[in-house]
């Protein structure tokens, strides 16, 4: 933050209280003392505890409506719930370059809200028309109506895209709220992401206990229909509090973020013949990093402009920008536009009037987008290094996402096999159990936020106790650990099918409680407080500040690719195994081998492990990072 004046100084007050970078509603310098922080925050994780409900209204019972209502096989329903899945984790990159580069994070989540309540409104129409499927518990030979099919399908991405344009939004703008550069604001940021997800996941428990509860044994329709009412209602909330938001000023002299970072890549690409010690003559160690060197070529230009004379500038460098300054008072009726003194700044500093007659590198670099046709700058090449940085830890998430893909899929299953009684006649829905994960989520953090982290800051140091790394590392152990139950438990499962003779019956409820369930639940949700929080918050602060709903789309994008890879691989085991007789997805849980499917999850989470540790142990924090 820029200040101006001392600490009570009474003489400046209003630029005392000024937030750098954001504006209030009215577009001005956004005030410290009316602005943002706990007061802000309220309004958007309120919003975000309603799309939570929404999603998970949708997607906790989505298997047992494609198996029931619209008659699909296991393998097929698990197929599409994670293609959708996926697509809802994929769409955030489209939502997050909108609002980076046009719309701005307020706007986006407005917009994408109209667009959630639209695909739900068409999705309870979908789920009341008339179905001669309405078993949800049992695969029956049935054939819906092709409108209901088509309606449905069309909703349920609808409401995909709406989520694509609201998660990478909320999350970030959230943070906005919080200026990192204060000490005060700063704790409070890293705060924000741990109770951001706990209001997310108390949005869950509620979607998974009563939402399943009424899809499952009162009316589809009213499941998918209050979600819809609910998002209402949080939209009008979010628009309550637009008076006390920060607002992320642009800076619309430099192009899109998205436009510079793609240039460094092709520019780089150019010039892939060139020697690395021309770059280092034109770069001085100091001022570029030396990490992933080949985009270091990207601040060359084909001519060498600054490569010639020791770095200064030549009778003809100067003659070409004073040719260039000629042109501007030639358009717009001999007026110069703003954008036309901006680039006149630019070519003026290439001039040798200080430093000994010499142009310094800064020089060069701003002189060089005019001179050189919008050449790439140490910045420029700076921002597309820390998005490259990324791709390891992304891609060594992969395998945590494809298991996080299970609970809403085969543990349902599983658990619709399993005696659910609690007594007093009262059978739980099966998906209801997901609850336990958001119940782990919700008594977890607190615990962690005001216990483990003052712990591990009195031994660490750190103001979060422990490095966004190690919170993540931590949670892909457990994660790996959950899945060795989950293998256990279904041999268990599998077994008993076997003691009492009830294999070759499909329908049959085995006398196990759906309790035996509960720990691979539990350590799913212990597992999410580490290593979820810790990616939202690695890939906010990571990113260059401008692709900070970039970085939460990255962020959502893994679990978008993990569900189309776990799509990808139940699709490649099941033409494997069932050309074979004996699939291990079979419509009777008790023939098939979920438990094999496990093992083999549980090796792929292994195998991430590792790879996550050796490229976390080699991995450059971004300066000015808050760990």
């Amino acid at each position: 933050m820029t200040i101006a004046g001392t600490p009570g100084d009474p003489e400046t007050p209003l630029l005392e209280d000024t937030v750098d970078g954001f504006a209030d509603h009215n577009g001005s310098p956004a005030r410290r003392s009316t602005t943002g922080r706990w007061r802000s925050a309220y309004f958007i994780i309120g919003v975000e505890v309603a799309e939570r409900f929404a999603y998970y209204g949708i997607q906790a019972n989505l298997i047992n409506y494609l198996t029931g209502r619209l008659g699909m096989s296991m393998a097929g329903a698990a197929e599409n719930v994670n293609t959708w899945t996926g697509a809802g984790g994929l769409l955030p990159l489209v939502g997050a370059f909108v609002a980076d580069s046009y719309l701005g994070r307020y706007l986006s989540i407005v917009f994408a809200s109209l667009l959630y309540i639209l695909g739900l409104g068409f999705l309870t129409l979908s789920a009341v028309l008339p179905s001669d499927c309405q078993n949800s518990n049992q695969i029956t030979s049935c054939s819906p109506p092709q409108l209901q099919i088509i309606l449905f399908f069309f909703s349920l991405y609808l409401v995909a895209a709406g989520q694509g344009g609201h998660k990478p939004c909320t999350q970030a703008f959230g943070a906005d709220q919080f200026d990192g550069r204060n000490s005060e604001e700063f704790k409070a940021k890293s705060s924000f992401f741990n109770w951001w997800y706990f209001g997310n996941n108390f949005g869950i428990v509620i979607a998974y206990t009563v939402l399943s509860y009424i899809q499952e044994n009162l009316s589809w329709g009213l499941g998918f229909g209050i979600p819809c009412i609910v998002m209402t209602v949080a939209l009008l909330i979010f628009l309550l509090g637009t008076r006390t938001y920060r607002y992320s000023v642009k800076n619309d002299a430099r192009k899109s973020p998205f436009v510079r970072i793609g240039k460094v890549f092709i520019v780089a690409a150019k010039n892939w013949r060139t020697m690395p010690s021309s770059v280092d003559k034109e770069t001085p160690n100091h001022q570029v990093s030396q990490q992933f060197r080949c985009l270091n070529k990207a601040l060359l230009t084909p001519d060498g402009f600054s490569q010639e004379n020791g770095g200064q500038c030549t009778n003809d460098d100067v003659e070409e920008a004073k040719a260039v300054l000629r042109v501007f008072p030639k358009e717009n009726g001999g007026q110069c536009t703003i954008d036309d003194v901006e680039e006149a700044k630019a070519v003026l500093r290439v001039f040798p009037k200080e430093n000994g007659g010499q142009c310094t590198i800064d020089d060069v670099e701003e002189a060089k987008a005019v001179l050189n046709g919008g050449q790439c700058t140490i910045d420029d090449v700076e921002e597309a290094k820390a998005v490259l940085r990324l791709f390891p830890i992304w891609a060594t998430c992969l395998g945590y996402a494809i298991v996080f893909a299970q609970s809403s899929t085969f543990f349902t299953k599983q658990g619709i096999t399993m005696d659910r009684s609690i007594g007093w006649g009262i059978d739980i829905p099966a998906a209801s159990l997901q609850a336990f994960i958001g119940l782990s989520i919700v008594l977890t953090i607190p615990i962690y936020d005001r216990i483990l982290v003052p712990m591990a800051r009195a031994l660490t140091g750190k103001p979060s106790g422990i490095t966004m790394l190690q919170r993540i590392g931590t949670g892909l152990f457990i994660s790996a650990i959950s899945m060795v139950i989950a293998a256990l438990v279904e041999a268990k499962r599998l077994k008993t099918a076997q003691e009492y003779g009830l294999v070759d019956i499909r329908d049959a409820i085995l006398p196990m409680t759906i309790w035996w369930l509960l720990p691979q639940y539990i350590l799913f949700g212990v597992s999410q407080v580490f290593t979820m929080i810790g990616l939202q918050e690695f890939f906010y602060d990571q990113v260059p500040t401008e692709l900070r709903s970039l970085g939460i789309a990255l962020y959502l994008c893994i679990f978008g690719v993990g569900s189309f890879l776990s799509s990808l691989l139940i699709s490649a085991i099941e033409k494997s195994t069932d050309g074979a007789g004996h699939s291990w997805f079979s419509d009777n849980l008790n023939q098939a081998h979920l438990d094999y499917y496990y093992w083999v999850l549980a090796g792929v989470s292994a195998v991430g492990l590792s790879l996550y540790f050796y490229f976390a142990k080699s991995y450059i924090y971004n300066k000015g990072s808050t760990l």
